[in-house]
């Protein structure tokens, strides 16, 4: 596929907002390995148990460890860009990943807003085809509630009151 840059971005916020994600994911990942070894001490488990909480314990703080580095690698490399066919989407750290969605595939276009993107005034895109879903992670607000209007309109979508 054609190696040319495209032309729009992640919300700056992005690398802040993952970050804030990942480690209240590593705490509580923490926190159930902490009763693991709690319960192994308490009921005498066998040495390979041991063993294993060990090794769960090492691959925990070696995914801490990446959770920290791998957002702002991430945010370098995310970029979109739209026009009246085509979404197309490049991203990835270890293998880059090109995707473009063609505009009269896409069914549906949603945004969401967790309170953490929600303190970063942010918000995630996600378009739906028939096959599959692809999300942009998180873009400013205003850009987001823009794009998905852009979006519904190059795809010919119809509001649908419930």
């Amino acid at each position: 596929m054609n190696e040319r840059k495209l032309k729009h971005h992640l919300s700056p916020a992005f690398p802040k907002i993952r970050m804030i994600t990942e480690t209240i994911t590593n705490i509580i990942g923490f926190l159930v390995v902490g009763v693991l070894f709690w319960l192994n001490h308490y009921f005498s488990w066998p040495t390979w148990a041991y063993w294993i909480l060990i090794a769960l314990l090492v691959f925990a703080v070696l995914g801490a460890i990446w959770s920290f580095i791998e957002p702002r690698l991430l945010y370098r490399s995310w970029s979109y860009q739209i026009d009246t066919e085509y979404l197309q989407m490049k991203f990835g750290v270890l293998t880059k990943e090109w995707v473009t969605v063609p505009m009269t595939k896409i069914q549906s276009v949603s945004t969401s807003q967790g309170p953490i993107m929600k303190r970063y005034q942010a918000r995630s895109i996600k378009v739906e085809t028939m096959g599959s879903s692809h999300t942009i992670p998180a873009l400013e607000e205003d850009i987001a509630l823009e794009l998905r209007e852009k979006l519904a309109d190059y795809a010919k979508l119809k509001e649908v009151d419930e």
